[in-house]
């Protein structure tokens, strides 16, 4: 019978190949239907077309060309375009904005040689030195030339200028001549640039060397123990609608194993997102894959539940679509974000997917009540439908009264707090609570970044343009509309933004993101998977420490964090099982001249204490999101107390449900304390030993030691 006959289920493969196939007219960032355009129109150009006009067809041609990775093409198109647009004295603005581009030109040339072609750990690392050098020159000579001549061309009044000024700066490091080779009237500072003394260790990118660093565009990733031998494992997307899903599974020696068609990922193409779960509570992580984000009309693509069926013999993992069965897919809207939570306690995890409604087309967000077997969208009744261009979404429960609130963050608009009122609906606090955030939002989260356990709130604003951002390494400040939003929880319902005081307050373009304790000192520390759409915007990913949750200090430059490739989704685990956490960025922009490899930064250590927490559901959700963990113990003669709450982390990456927490020179944990939402219920066990991973069941109060290896999966039914 054909799949998509009437009444029958619709084929979530079929689906997918039918967008692979339309990808070429119909996708905007993977299309060449721009090449075909410009080329069509220089060809036969219309009558009346004067010299500007096509210059500027020439230019759009070259630029097209370039996002789709013929960097030759758009080297000769736009060198083309400049020549007319300068013998036919077009204006100085159009003239510079071509040449801008020609030198975007001859930079993606330079990184494709150099960084693609003969890749090192440190290559495209902000400050670029070693290996990150390039030794092929052409292009970052040439690039270093046009960014010279855009800077006579434009004025400083054009956003162009700046990016210019930074990408100057940005060649020059690439050559080995940074800082005299950029005048000094356009010179970034150097103490924004070169890390100062050896304040924060080097977390070393070992991607390479251990297996997981895939050539890619941006995507999604998920941090967890897939197989259950107690290695936390990595799943990846390509939002590419031509390329599966890959599930790389630790192999505990410092290496990943990649598995694609042995887990039943073959056919799962594409994703920008993805989130884990256990939707039908029988202890195996399932998947959710999100689809279809800033394509507005053309982005109607069906998100897709992953089943995790079991563990084979060999130790790897199986899983199958079932998404139109569960009735997640069929009214299908652009959308790369979504969280999950037992928002009605009633002991399975719910959905929220936050989607993007544009002029093109209204896109209301949908919150899927888990009924067991399937799934209901009840966003209308419940008056979470937002109708906005959602980027983030985030369960928390920030009043304390066991039911998960919501957070939206916005593109277009203000953003969104919706409080649960525990009946099945949710009212607006927005502005009640002190949490609009800024006309344009990306990435958000939950946390207690100051361990007084309120939840917190994080919300940024995503800066339009790279020489924006790069405004920060010229030493300009901040205007205060701009800065992130670190909403700290006064305890009261409200909250107020301390980012300035927390001293949070560059300019940032954050899209991928999460958090946890790197120096297990107890405080959660994050990290910004940063950049834009367009292939200009290069800005270094970001990492910021906390200080005792009174600041946080950016050791993106010493801790060798600065990648300038497109930062996606983030995790946060312990890949090596060495007691700190390590942390994964998924890299690659939009484009498809805009592919990276992923990295994986290794933690040095430390020397702190630590505690791993996985949580088993009985009467609450089996994954146990939601839950809350308390411990206190004595650090350096000085009782304190850390919090943390059940859940994958930021909207952009997926930390492992395993919740991990630092615990500074503690020698054991006094008190550790789960609190069952659901119930109500809190377990208290006292003297726990720390620097170990355990696993405690609700309502028992058996503490079980895991150790990597030993299965924590139930076996596939027969």
């Amino acid at each position: 019978m054909d799949a998509q006959a009437e009444g029958a289920t619709p084929d979530m493969a079929l689906r997918l190949q039918q967008i692979l196939k339309e990808t070429p007219d119909k996708n905007l960032y993977l299309g060449t239907k721009d090449i075909r355009k410009w080329r069509a129109w220089l060809e036969s150009p219309p009558f009346y077309a004067k010299a500007a006009d096509k210059v500027w067809a020439m230019m759009e041609l070259g630029i097209a060309e370039l996002r789709y990775g013929q960097e030759k093409e758009a080297v000769q198109h736009l060198g083309q375009a400049f020549k007319l647009g300068r013998e036919s004295q077009v204006e100085a603005k159009q003239l510079g904005e071509c040449m801008f581009f020609l030198g975007i030109a001859y930079l993606r040339f330079a990184e494709t040689q150099n960084c693609c072609q003969q890749h090192s750990p440190e290559s495209c690392t902000l400050p670029i030195r070693g290996a990150g050098l390039h030794t092929k020159q052409e292009g970052s000579k040439n690039a270093m030339v046009a960014f010279s001549q855009v800077l006579r061309l434009l004025t400083p009044k054009e956003p162009k200028y700046h990016s210019a000024r930074w990408l100057l700066n940005v060649t020059a490091m690439t050559l080995g001549t940074f800082p005299e080779a950029v005048p000094t009237n356009h010179r970034i500072q150097l103490d924004r640039v070169t890390p100062q003394g050896d304040r924060f260790p080097a977390f070393p990118n070992i991607a390479q060397k251990a297996g997981v660093n895939s050539f890619n565009l941006a995507g999604g990733a998920i941090a967890d123990d897939f197989n259950g031998d107690g290695w936390i494992d990595i799943m990846t997307s390509s939002w590419d609608t031509g390329q599966s899903l890959t599930l790389f599974l630790n192999q505990g020696q410092g290496t990943f194993k990649p598995v694609v068609q042995q887990a039943g990922l073959e056919t799962t193409l594409g994703g920008l997102n993805l989130i884990q779960t256990d939707y039908n509570n029988d202890g195996l992580l399932d998947v959710l894959v999100l689809w279809g984000a800033w394509l507005a009309e053309n982005g109607r693509h069906p998100n897709s539940l992953l089943r995790h069926d079991g563990v084979d013999e060999k130790g790897i993992p199986h899983f199958t679509d079932v998404s139109y069965q569960v009735g997640l897919a069929g009214v299908d809207y652009p959308t790369q974000t979504a969280s999950w939570a037992d928002y009605d306690l009633d002991g399975d995890l719910d959905l929220f997917i936050g989607n993007e409604s544009t002029e093109g087309i209204t896109a209301p967000c949908q919150l899927f009540r888990n009924d067991g077997d399937r799934f209901v969208d009840v966003a209308a009744q419940a008056g979470v439908l937002n109708h906005r261009f959602a980027k983030g979404v985030i369960w928390g429960d920030y009043d304390g009264d066991r039911y998960p609130d919501l957070y939206l963050s916005n593109m277009d608009g203000e953003n969104r707090l919706y409080r649960n009122q525990g009946d099945g609906t949710f009212s607006e606090v927005t502005m009640a609570s002190g949490t609009p955030g800024t006309y344009q939002s990306f990435p958000a989260w939950f946390w207690d970044y100051d361990n007084d356990g309120a939840l917190d709130l994080f919300s940024s604003f995503f800066s339009p343009d790279a020489g924006f951002t790069a405004s920060h390494y010229f030493g300009y400040a901040m205007q205060d509309q701009f800065l992130p939003g670190m909403y700290r929880n006064q305890g009261d319902g409200s909250f107020k933004n301390e980012a300035k005081a927390l001293g949070v307050n560059l300019p940032i373009m954050p899209m991928g993101c999460n958090f946890g304790d790197i120096n297990n000192d107890g405080w959660l520390d994050f990290f910004l998977g940063t950049g834009n759409v367009g292939l200009q915007h290069v800005t270094p990913n970001l990492m910021f420490v906390n200080r005792e949750g009174k600041r946080f200090e950016n050791v993106t430059l010493e801790g060798g964090f600065g990648h300038l490739q497109k930062g996606h989704s983030i995790g946060f685990a312990d890949f090596d099982h060495d007691g700190d956490l390590d942390i994964f960025a998924q890299m690659g922009g939009a484009f498809p001249a805009d592919k990276y490899y992923d990295a994986l930064y290794q933690n040095p250590g430390f020397g702190n204490a630590w505690l791993g927490v996985l949580l088993k559901g009985k009467q609450s959700n089996r994954a146990a999101i939601g839950a809350r963990i308390k411990v206190q113990f004595e650090d350096a003669g000085e009782m304190r107390t850390v919090y943390r709450h059940v859940n994958s982390g930021g909207s952009f990456g997926a930390n492992p449900l395993r919740q991990w927490l630092g615990l500074g020179q503690a020698k054991e944990v006094r008190t550790l304390e789960i609190f069952w939402p659901r119930t109500g219920e809190t377990q208290t066990f006292e003297g726990v030993a720390c620097r170990r991973t355990i696993l405690i069941e609700e309502g028992s109060q058996t503490i079980t030691h895991l150790e990597p290896t030993a299965s924590l999966v139930p076996p596939p039914e027969a």
